[in-house]
């Protein structure tokens, strides 16, 4: 059987982190070179993209994309993880507070476009070599820099209760890669001034992604055993926006030697293509530069 290579939609169940999945990929598949792309907290579920064989090169470019989420969202209290895994460290007495659906959409309104955002002390981020949440189980907290992303929807429902002061809420949410959901819901409850954590998460989208698309690693299994691997898709197909061009041998081979050939009269100045040699094969995503072709990513 011919190596296995591609992307697997997984549909994370809450309770696994991601690399626990990759360990859960590689049992089922039966090789280790598979990776993933973003880390989705082990309280979180939803769409986690899983590169294979050679996809594995393609891992940081689908890591860069856009993200949908749906998060849940309790008001009254802060949590140290800005999740309901962690420990209270402020609240307030919800039945003094009177806070409806349009307090809400207003609130969140100022965190749409581009914000800067303080990463939470539970997350994955190095500092010192030290990974930040590492130092907050030690009960270490350091200064952290703001990082700039970008929120481009919020969108309120399921309030609770239906009628009166909410208590919780449900939002659909877009953004850029990088955007903590947990900090954005504790932030929003500063803003409310009553205090939030973020209760529940599913990722709905990561890049072209999504959960109508995903299989559970349950169902994977069965598909494998059968000796199915028809959820695997193809690496070339994520990168289908870009244009083709198709090389002859001795180009193909000059490209596999690492060589920047002569751009294809097709191609334009500044543009990004997928490039395949005669037989079919996925060789790279190369951008034509002052009429020769650069390689961004190999993929052969």
């Amino acid at each position: 059987m011919a190596e296995l290579s591609g992307i697997v939609n997984v549909y994370k169940p809450v309770g696994m982190t991601s690399h626990d999945v990759v360990g859960r990929m590689r049992k089922i598949l039966g090789i280790r070179k598979i990776g993933h792309t973003g880390t989705l907290d082990p309280d979180a579920e939803g769409v986690l993209p899983i590169c294979v064989g050679k996809a594995t090169k393609a891992a940081d470019m689908l890591t860069a994309t856009d993200k949908e989420y749906t998060a849940r969202v309790t008001l009254g209290s802060a949590t140290d993880t800005g999740d309901a895994s962690g420990k209270i460290i402020s609240s307030v007495d919800m039945d003094e507070v009177v806070i409806g659906k349009g307090d809400i959409e207003k609130a969140a309104g100022e965190f749409l476009g581009e914000i800067m955002q303080v990463p939470p002390m539970y997350s994955a981020i190095k500092v010192g070599g030290k990974k930040l949440y590492e130092l907050a189980r030690k009960g270490i907290e350091i200064e952290r820099e703001p990082r700039r992303v970008r929120i481009d929807k919020i969108e309120i429902f399921d309030c609770a209760p239906g009628d009166g002061s909410v208590r919780e809420f449900s939002a659909a949410i877009a953004c850029s890669k990088g955007t903590y959901i947990r900090s954005l819901c504790s932030d929003l409850g500063e803003k409310l001034g009553c205090h939030a954590h973020m209760s529940g998460l599913v990722r709905t989208r990561s890049g072209r992604f999504g959960q109508s698309g995903s299989y559970t690693l349950e169902r994977i299994a069965e598909m494998a055993e059968a000796g199915d691997f028809s959820f695997l898709i193809p690496t070339d197909s994520v990168f289908d926006e870009y244009g083709a061009i198709t090389l002859d041998e001795r180009n193909a081979a000059m490209v596999k030697n690492g060589v920047r050939i002569r751009a294809p009269k097709n191609t334009r100045e500044g543009g990004i293509y997928r490039v395949y040699d005669k037989n079919g094969a996925f060789l790279t995503v190369s951008k034509r530069e002052n009429d020769r072709m650069t390689i961004i990513k190999t993929f052969y």
